[in-house]
């Protein structure tokens, strides 16, 4: 027998109850989608089952998804308890895959289980902002225009140092590698392709930060990737195939043949400012990544 769900203000789950809440485990397909949450947006609804599907997310995968949405868009605001029962019945769940989507959300920054207290949601000054899912959640949300500024300007800062440092270590390998990408979007360009140009357009900036041969950098790929496969309304340059994009990614290439740290820095640059979105507000001080220092 399913316990009777509870609201959301009448009671917490510590988060040792997890367990005892007495669900029938759901057979595998049994269902296909989720239920969405009453009282959630379409738009949110519909940007919920877009990722699901994209990601090819099972039940789980799907009830995170939804969940963070809701947490990120402001639906579930700060310090809302999330009460596992509740989320079950809501969404027609098992107990397992509750209790693994709510650890999933806790390691992104997003709720918080504590006992005596429970599970509730957290402020926006603990999530994990460079999660992946996280820029994409927000992405789709109130503060998409936020995150858009926000990631041009940190991609104006990793990507034009990465391209200076990758000129400098002549990883030939890898250089090949961004060649052989440049050569694909400009026949996915030729071929009207546009996902064949974006999955390759990806593989060059994360290859390029993996050329700087900088760990710290490299860590901080993830943030490049999900502002390229981030949808909606373009970014940089890169987000479409066009001559003017495909000629400065040649010309990155061409400057890390040669060593040209200063070309390929700037050719970035370039290539980052395609779109007017990303350049430079009037108002704050001039983007500018210092040189390394000779000693």
């Amino acid at each position: 027998m399913m316990t009777a769900a509870r609201t959301v203000e009448s009671g917490l789950a510590g988060s040792g109850e997890l367990d005892r809440y007495p669900y029938a485990e759901a057979p595998a397909g049994e269902r296909a989608a989720l239920r969405s949450w009453g009282g959630a947006d379409s738009e949110l609804g519909r940007a919920s089952r877009r990722g699901a599907a994209s990601r090819g997310r099972g039940l789980h995968g799907q009830l995170v998804q939804q969940l963070g949405q809701m947490i990120v868009s402001g639906d579930l605001g700060a310090d809302r308890p999330l009460v596992p029962e509740e989320i079950g019945q809501r969404f027609e769940v098992s107990r397992t895959v509750v209790r693994e989507s709510l650890r999933v959300l806790e390691a992104k920054g997003l709720v918080s289980a504590r006992p005596n207290v429970g599970t509730r949601v957290r402020p926006v000054s603990d999530w994990n902002l460079l999660d992946p899912d996280i820029i994409e959640w927000r992405a789709f949300g109130p503060s998409r225009d936020d995150q858009r500024r926000e990631l041009g300007d940190l991609r104006w800062t990793i990507e034009p140092l990465a391209a200076r440092l990758a000129a400098g270590h002549g990883r030939e390998d890898l250089q090949q590698r961004l060649g052989d990408m440049v050569e694909i979007m400009g026949h996915a360009m030729a071929q009207s392709d546009g996902i064949t140009f974006s999955r390759a357009d990806a593989e060059f900036h994360a290859l390029l930060i993996q050329a700087a041969g900088n760990r710290m950098l490299e860590h901080l790929s993830g943030i490049v990737s999900a502002a390229l496969q981030v949808s909606g309304a373009p970014i940089t340059g890169c987000d479409r195939p066009t001559e003017a994009s495909l000629g400065h990614h040649a010309r990155i290439v061409e400057a890390l043949a040669t060593g040209d740290s200063a070309g390929a820095e700037l050719a970035m640059r370039q290539l980052l400012t395609v779109h007017p979105e990303v350049e430079p507000r009037p108002e704050a001080e001039p983007r500018v990544v210092p040189a390394p220092r000779e000693h």
